[in-house]
C-alpha cells in the first residue's frame, strides 16, 4: 500500500487558508504532493543573497524579481523558488501567484537538494515551459543554465545546459534579450 495522499492545488490552498499549513512553514506542493523543504545552511544563504542584491539592482523594465515566493504551475504544483523575475503587473500578485505565462527566470539555489532541484523540480519547470532555469550549484561551485524546455512530454526536460563557473559572467535572458550580466564568483564566491 502506498503511504501518499496526492492532494490538488485548490485542496492546497484550503489548508492554507484554514490555518492547517502556516505561512512561512517549510512545505511545498510538487505534483500533488506536500514536500517538506530541507534546511538552508549559511552557502546556501549566502549565495541566495548576493543573487537577489544583484538581481534587484538590475534594469529589469517590464520584469521584478520575487525571491522566496509561491508560483502556481499546472499539474498541482506550487513550488517556492529561491527567486523568480516575473512580469510585472499592477497589483504586484495580491490576488494569484504568477504562472507560467508571466514567469521569465527560476533560479533554485542548491546545497542539499541538488538532485531534486535539478531533476524533479527542473521537470516541472520545462513541462510548463518556464524558459529559463537557474541551479546555484553551491556544492560543485556552479550556476546551471537550463533552456529550451521541452514542455508537456512523457519526460519533460530542459533540452539546453551550459554551465558557468566562478571567474565567468553569466547573463540573464529574459524574452530572449539580455536584461544584464552577473559575475558567478560573486555569487559562489
Amino acid at each position: 500500500m502506498d503511504p501518499k495522499h496526492r492532494i490538488t492545488l485548490e485542496q492546497y490552498h484550503r489548508l492554507i487558508r484554514a490555518g492547517i499549513l502556516m505561512d512561512g512553514e517549510p512545505i511545498e506542493l510538487i505534483e500533488g504532493y506536500l514536500v517538506e523543504k530541507l534546511p538552508r545552511g549559511p552557502q546556501h544563504d549566502c549565495a541566495k543573497t548576493v543573487l537577489i542584491k544583484r538581481l534587484a539592482f538590475m534594469e529589469l523594465g517590464d520584469w521584478c524579481v520575487r525571491p522566496t515566493c509561491a508560483v502556481t504551475l499546472n499539474a498541482d504544483c506550487e513550488p517556492e523558488p529561491d527567486a523568480a523575475i516575473v512580469r510585472s503587473v499592477d497589483g504586484g500578485y495580491r490576488d494569484h501567484h504568477p504562472g507560467p505565462t508571466e514567469i521569465g527566470l527560476i533560479i533554485e539555489v542548491s546545497a542539499a537538494s541538488v538532485d531534486f532541484d535539478r531533476n524533479t523540480k527542473g521537470r516541472i519547470y520545462a513541462r510548463d515551459r518556464i524558459p529559463v532555469y537557474w541551479v546555484v550549484n553551491v556544492v560543485d561551485r556552479q550556476i546551471e543554465v537550463y533552456t529550451q524546455p521541452g514542455g508537456p512530454a512523457d519526460a519533460p526536460a530542459y533540452q539546453q545546459r551550459q554551465d558557468f563557473l566562478p571567474g565567468s559572467t553569466i547573463p540573464v535572458v529574459l524574452d530572449g534579450q539580455t536584461a544584464g550580466t552577473i559575475l558567478v564568483s560573486d555569487i559562489l564566491g
